[in-house]
C-alpha cells in the first residue's frame, strides 16, 4: 500500500511538473521571499516585478524556456523558513541555501522537483525528519544535509536514489541503525553520518558500495566487529569511524586489501591485537589514528612504515604498546608532523639523531617508561608547538637548547627526575602557553625570564626544590589563569603585581615559607581556587574575598593570620573555605569553630591609645586648675600685706609694750627723719 501511495505521488509531481510557467516560478521566487526573516530580505532586493525573473540575483535561468534551473542562496545568511512553493520550481536542478539560518522543516514538496540533481542544505538549524518523498528525486546526485538538528531514523527510500553519489547526513541527531537499502546506491562515492546518535552494527549490504571513496561513520553509536563489507571498498580513500563501539582486531592484510588509503582513523574503540603488519603496504597513507584502543604489540612497525613517504600524522597513543623507543622513528616521512606515542608501555630513551622528524609540530611520548635525558638535539626541531615527556622515568638537568623552539606552545616535562635549574633560555619561547614542570627535583630560583613570556596560560612549577621569591615581574603575565608554584622552599613577600594577572582562575602558593600580608588581588574577580596554606603569612584576612562570585576554594590554613574572620558572602560557607591553624583569628562561621572575637588587638591598642589620651587631658586639667589656685592663693596673701594687714597687726601690740621695747621712744630706735620732720616710732605708731 506504502509503494503504491508513493507512486501515485510520483506520478502526480511529474504531471504537475509541465503544468508551472514561468509566471509561476516568479510567484513561486516571490513567495519564498515572504517567508524569509524581514531583516534579511535586503540581499533579494531585486526580486519584484519590475525587474525579469531571469536578472534577479542569485537566480539561473535555463536558455530554452527562461525557467529557474538554479538558485544559489548559499552563504547569504537568510533566515525565517523553507516556503512549501519551492516545489513549483519545477525545472531547478540546483539548489543551495548552504550555510543560512532556515528553521522549520524541510518541505515535503521538494519531492517534486523531479528534475534535481544537487540540494545543498547544510549549516542551517533544519529540525524534524528528513522527506521520504525525496526518493522521486531520481536524478539527486548530490544530497547535503550536514549540520542541521533533523531527527528520527534516515529512511529507507533513500536506497532508491540509484545516481546518488554524495550523501552528508552528519552533524544532526539521526537516530537508529544503518539502512541496508543504502547498499543500492552502487554510485556512491562520499558517504557521511559523522556525529549522529545511530547505533547497531554495520549492515554486510554495503559491500556492494565498491565505488566507495570516503565513507566517515565516527562519533556514533555504532557497535560489532570491524565491518567486514569495508574490505570489499578496493578504492577507499578515507576511512573514519573514531567514538564508536568497535571492536575485534584488524585483519592482518588489510593493508593489501584497501591500498588506497589516505586516511585510516580507528580511534576511541575497542580494538585489540596487533598493528597490521602490511599498513606500511599502503604506500599513500597520509594520516593513521589508532588511538584509545587496546592494541598491542611492539614498535618494529615504526620502520617498516618509513616506506609511506607521504605519512603526516601517527596516532598511536592510550594503546598497550611496549619495547624501546628505537632510532626507527627518525626513518619515518619527512613530512610527519604529528607524532602522538603517549600512555603506552615505550621504554628506553629518546633518540639523539631527529632524523626526518625537522618538520614535527606535536611530538608526545607522556606517560610512558622512558628514561635518560632530553637530548639537545631537541632544539633543532625548530617547527615544534607542542612536546610532552610528562609522566615518564627521565633524569638529568632540562637542556637550554629548548629555548631554541621558539614556535613552542606547550611543554610538559612534568612527573619526571629532572633536576638542576630551570633554563633561563626558555624565556625565548615567546609563544609558549602552558608550561608544567611539577613533581621533579628542579632547585635554584625562578627565571626572570619566564615571567617575560606574555602569552602564558598556565605556569606549574610545584613540587620542586626551588628556592627565593616570586618575581615582582609576575604581573606582567597579563593572560596567566593558572599559577602554581606550591610545596618548593619559596621565600618573602608576596608580589602586589599578583594583582595585575586579572585572568587568574587557580592561584596556588602553599607549602612554601612566603610571609607578610596577603597583597592587593581584589581585582581577581573570576579566580576560582586560591591556596595560600602551610605558609607565614600574616595580617589579616581581606574582607574581598568575601565578594569573589566565582570563588570555589579558598585555603589559609596553617599560617599566622590575626583578628576577625568575615561572615559575609563566601566566608558563610565552610566547606569553601579553610582556616584552622591560625591560632590569633576568632570570628567567623560557627562551622569553622574559632573562638569567639572579645577584642580585636587593633581594638586593643585602639582602646589603649583612647586611655592613654583621656588620662593625659586629665593630668593636663588637674595641673591647669591646681596653677589657677596657687596663683589665687599668691594674690590673696598680697592683698594681706595691705594697710588692713597693718591694722591688725596694731591691734595686736599695745603701746606699752612699744614703748618698753624703744626705751621709752629714745632717739637710739629712731626710724627715719625727712625735709619738714622726725618720727620716731612714737610718732610713727601715733600717725598710723
Amino acid at each position: 500500500m506504502r509503494l503504491f501511495l508513493l507512486l501515485s505521488f510520483s506520478t502526480l509531481m511529474l504531471l504537475e511538473g509541465y503544468m508551472f510557467t514561468y509566471e509561476t516560478d516568479k510567484q513561486t521566487l516571490l513567495e519564498f521571499k515572504s517567508q524569509v526573516s524581514k531583516g534579511k530580505r535586503a540581499v533579494l532586493s531585486s526580486w519584484n516585478n519590475s525587474f525579469p525573473l531571469c536578472k534577479w540575483t542569485w537566480v539561473k535561468c535555463g536558455k530554452k524556456h527562461k525557467r529557474v534551473t538554479g538558485l544559489n542562496l548559499g552563504g547569504l545568511q537568510l533566515g525565517g523558513v523553507i516556503s512549501p512553493s519551492i516545489g513549483n520550481l519545477s525545472f531547478l536542478i540546483s539548489l543551495n541555501l548552504t550555510s543560512n539560518g532556515f528553521g522549520g522543516t524541510i518541505p515535503q514538496e521538494l519531492g517534486s522537483l523531479f528534475r534535481l540533481k544537487h540540494l545543498f542544505m547544510s549549516f542551517n538549524f533544519l529540525k524534524g525528519e528528513i522527506p521520504t518523498s525525496l526518493f522521486n528525486c531520481s536524478r539527486l546526485v548530490e544530497l547535503h544535509l550536514h549540520s542541521n538538528s533533523l531527527s528520527q531514523v534516515v529512511p529507507w527510500e533513500l536506497g532508491s536514489l540509484r545516481k546518488l553519489v554524495l550523501l552528508d547526513l552528519g552533524r544532526n541527531n539521526l537516530k537508529g541503525k544503518f539502512p541496508a537499502s543504502l547498499g543500492n546506491l552502487t554510485s556512491l562515492e562520499e558517504l557521511s553520518f559523522v556525529a549522529n546518535i545511530m547505533e547497531g552494527e554495520i549492515p554486510n549490504d554495503i559491500a556492494r558500495l565498491a565505488n566507495m571513496v570516503d565513507l566517515q561513520l565516527a562519533t556514533n553509536n555504532f557497535s560489532g566487529v570491524f565491518p567486514q563489507a569495508i574490505y570489499n571498498m578496493s578504492l577507499l580513500e578515507n576511512l573514519n569511524i573514531i567514538d564508536n563501539g568497535f571492536f575485534g582486531s584488524l585483519r592482518s592484510d588489510i593493508g593489501n586489501l584497501l591500498p588506497h588509503l589516505q586516511g585510516l582513523f580507528i580511534g576511541n574503540n575497542s580494538f585489540s591485537g596487533a598493528i597490521p603488519a602490511t599498513l606500511p603496504n599502503i604506500s599513500n597513507l597520509q594520516n593513521l589514528g589508532m588511538e584509545i584502543n587496546s592494541l598491542t604489540g611492539n614498535l618494529e612497525f615504526f620502520g617498516a612504515l618509513s616506506n609511506c613517504t607521504q605519512l603526516s600524522e601517527l596516532l598511536v597513543a592510550y594503546n598497550r604498546l611496549a619495547g624501546d623507543l628505537s632510532t626507527s622513528i627518525a626513518n619515518l616521512s619527512t613530512n610527519i608532523n604529528i607524532l602522538e606515542l603517549q600512555s603506552n608501555f615505550i621504554s628506553g630513551s629518546i633518540p639523539h639523531d631527529n632524523g626526518n622528524l625537522i618538520n614535527l609540530n606535536i611530538l608526545s611520548l607522556g606517560n610512558n617508561l622512558l628514561t635518560g635525558a632530553l637530548p639537545t638535539s631537541l632544539g633543532k626541531l625548530s617547527g615544534l608547538e607542542e612536546f610532552s615527556v610528562g609522566s615518564n622515568k627521565m633524569s638529568g638537568e632540562i637542556p637550554s637548547s629548548l629555548g631554541n623552539i621558539t614556535r613552542l606552545e606547550s611543554l610538559w616535562l612534568f612527573n619526571n627526575s629532572f633536576e638542576g635549574s630551570i633554563p633561563p633560555s626558555i624565556g625565548k619561547c615567546s609563544h609558549l602557553l602552558y608550561f608544567y614542570l611539577q613533581d621533579n627535583k628542579l632547585d635554584g630560583t625562578i627565571p626572570q625570564e619566564i615571567m617575560q613570556i606574555a602569552p602564558l596560560v598556565l605556569l606549574n612549577m610545584s613540587n620542586n626544590l626551588l628556592t627565593g621569591s616570586l618575581p615582582e615581574t609576575v604581573g606582567s603575565l597579563e593572560h596567566l589563569g593558572t599559577l602554581s608554584v606550591a610545596h618548593n622552599r619559596l621565600s618573602g613577600k608576596l608580589p602586589e603585581t599578583l594583582g595585575k594577572c586579572l585572568l587568574m582562575v587557580q592561584l596556588d602558593l602553599q607549602g612554601n615559607s612566603f610571609d607578610g600580608t596577603i597583597p592587593d588581588i581584589s581585582g581577581l574577580l573570576g579566580i576560582k581556587e586560591v591556596d595560600f596554606s602551610n605558609n607565614n603569612l600574616s595580617g589579616s584576612i581581606p574582607g574581598y574575598f568575601a565578594n569573589f562570585s566565582s570563588l570555589e576554594h579558598l585555603n589559609l590554613s596553617i599560617n599566622n593570620f590575626e583578628g576577625k574572620v568575615p561572615t559575609e558572602g563566601k566566608f558563610k560557607n565552610a566547606t569553601i573555605v579553610s582556616v584552622s591553624g591560625n591560632i590569633n583569628l576568632c570570628g567567623g562561621v560557627l562551622e569553622l569553630k574559632l573562638k569567639p572575637c572579645k577584642h580585636s588587638s587593633f581594638s586593643k591598642k585602639v582602646l589603649i591609645g583612647i586611655s592613654v589620651g583621656v588620662s593625659a587631658l586629665l593630668v593636663l586639667f588637674i595641673a591647669f586648675v591646681s596653677l589657677c589656685w596657687f596663683r589665687n592663693r599668691k594674690r590673696n596673701k598680697t592683698n594681706e600685706a595691705s594697710p588692713s594687714t597693718l591694722g591688725t597687726f596694731h591691734e595686736q601690740i599695745s603701746y606699752g609694750d612699744l614703748r618698753n621695747a624703744t626705751n621709752g621712744f629714745s632717739s637710739s630706735n629712731l626710724v627715719g627723719s625727712g625735709c619738714f620732720a622726725t618720727w620716731s616710732f612714737e610718732e610713727f605708731y601715733g600717725r598710723v
